[in-house]
């Protein structure tokens, strides 16, 4: 007759490993920057935009003149250039996230994604607009210091991929730190 020992172990549950902590969200390292905006494309557009860091992003305020009556599509792009004529030479929306293009508040959306700005009957737009999650200086990947705005010539749809059919870009300036 065999018989059978079965032998008990107890173990000692083991603790989960600890969390490993999310790194630090870059933060805005400058206070100030400013943007000339020259015209692109022929037209006449031109202005000035302050940027200052603000919480979940940049502000961006300030005027622009020499656009058409009605809502035009603003936005960062990703190479600080405006050397063609057509500021093509910015590239495309600055995108640090890889999202789709979109409408800021609703979804994901580049980081250089911004509300259309409005130019009333003579052609003067009061800006005062905002990209989410993107920072003023420090040189992380959503840092838009030296990156350019560029404005275009239509509204953007917030839809079209991947710039919102926002027409031909009609000025480019560079975010330039101030201070």
């Amino acid at each position: 007759m065999l018989t059978a020992i079965a032998a008990c172990t107890t173990s000692t549950p083991r603790p989960a490993p600890a969390p490993t902590p999310e790194p630090p969200k870059p933060v805005s390292t400058a206070q100030a920057a400013e943007v000339i905006l020259t015209a692109a494309s022929a037209s006449l557009v031109s202005g000035k935009l302050a940027v200052r860091p603000v919480p979940d992003g940049v502000r961006l305020t300030g005027e622009i003149g020499g656009l058409s009556p009605g809502p035009h599509a603003i936005h960062i792009h990703e190479n600080g250039d405006c050397s063609a004529v057509d500021a093509s030479s910015a590239g495309g929306h600055f995108s640090p996230g890889s999202n789709p293009h979109g409408r800021v508040g609703q979804g994901p959306h580049h980081g250089g994604d911004m509300d259309n700005i409005h130019a009333d009957g003579e052609g003067v737009a009061q800006v005062d607009v905002g990209a989410v999650g993107v920072t003023l200086g420090g040189g992380a990947v959503n840092d838009v210091a030296g990156r350019a705005v560029i404005v275009h010539g239509a509204a953007d749809d917030y839809v079209s991929q991947p710039a919102g059919n926002a027409g031909k870009r009609v000025a480019c300036g560079i975010i330039r730190i101030t201070r």
